[in-house]
């Protein structure tokens, strides 16, 4: 058995719950859970001693720095491909669920006045629809005046799992999408004007007239665009709200999820909201520096216990009890140390 060092016999005695000393962990990958990673890190910093270091670059970028294991752990909103996981030595595991929405930018049009299907999103994004006063969405929206203002769409131009979850929606409910641009991290897209980030997004939006364009929620309601309503499966029209995003998650299959790659979009349920995602965090199963893997555990073991209400504040829902469970149980069975031992127990 290869000794360990006594750095590291320090930092692993007693058990997962004793690191010896504050720590500084790092992280990069998706925007889309960045707002309750940032309130997150900020907490635990002093109720646990461990230092998040974390960059919103992107869920394609945080899957390829840890696949070249540059950081700590990846953050992505697109689950990676299993291929890659394998090769790659990497655990995945959820850590909120969140929701994807329109934001649109139409002075004398309040939040939540418009209604939109995923089909009428679909063909503006496709280019068929290219005025606000197109009659099929003046038919949706009787009672609300809409202006001759060209639609000006954005969307993501990184690697992006808000894109993968939007584009993932428009595949599912119209087919005319699937098959002309599909669903990815990053798509060719038909029309519009790209910008880095949820953030990027919605500065483009807020700064043209007829702009629409998709983001996390958080990013959505912190800074008070308007979002619309949307049909979903149920043929009910529902607003985005935390009441909505946790009837569409309660439905989730997570038993039948492998790599816990359960899919949110378009659940059943008159008051769900159509479109959601899980957020995952990738971390090696034969981490280089095995304190660091440890303190990254101790971290989002904290965050499952103590995190919750900060989560629903930001607009996540808090992972089921049961699923929180079977991470941790899945840390303890995958995640190993230089002697191959356990780290997490």
């Amino acid at each position: 058995m290869k000794l360990v060092s006594t750095a590291l016999a320090l930092a692993l005695a007693g058990s997962f719950g004793t690191l010896a000393q504050a720590q500084q962990i790092t992280g990069a990958g998706a925007t889309f859970p960045a707002p309750v990673y940032s309130a997150w890190g900020e907490a635990a910093k002093s109720a646990s001693g461990i230092e998040l270091n974390y960059q919103a670059i992107g869920s394609g970028g945080g899957q390829n720095q840890i696949l070249n294991r540059t950081v700590d752990f990846g953050a992505s909103d697109a689950p990676m491909a299993p291929e890659k996981l394998e090769s790659g030595k990497l655990l995945q595991f959820p850590t909120v669920i969140g929701a994807v929405v329109p934001i649109v930018n139409l002075p004398g049009v309040k939040a939540n006045e418009i209604k939109l299907t995923g089909e009428l999103l679909a063909a503006i994004y496709l280019g068929k629809i290219t005025k606000w006063n197109d009659e099929k969405l003046v038919e949706m929206n009787k009672g609300v005046t809409l202006p001759s203002t060209a639609i000006a769409p954005v969307y993501r131009a990184d690697g992006s799992g808000t894109t993968f979850v939007f584009t993932s929606y428009l595949s599912a409910v119209e087919p005319a999408w699937k098959d002309a641009v599909g669903a990815s991290t990053s798509v060719k897209w038909l029309v519009g004007n790209g910008a880095k980030g949820n953030d990027g997004v919605a500065a483009l939006v807020h700064q043209v007239k007829g702009g629409i364009g998709y983001v996390e929620y958080a990013y959505a309601a912190k800074n008070g665009f308007a979002t619309t309503q949307l049909r979903n499966k149920a043929g009910a029209f529902v607003v985005p709200n935390p009441e909505s995003f946790a009837a569409g998650a309660a439905n989730a299959d997570w038993g039948g999820a492998k790599n816990y790659a359960v899919s949110l979009i378009d659940q059943q349920g008159d008051k769900s909201w159509p479109i959601l995602s899980t957020t995952f965090i990738e971390l090696p199963k034969d981490p280089k520096d095995a304190a660091h893997s440890l303190a990254v555990m101790k971290f989002f073991d904290w965050a499952y216990t103590n995190g919750a209400k900060q989560a629903i504040d930001l607009q996540y829902v808090p992972l089921p009890q049961t699923v929180q469970d079977a991470v941790r149980a899945s840390w303890k069975a995958e995640i190993k140390g230089p002697d191959g031992a356990p780290l997490y127990k």
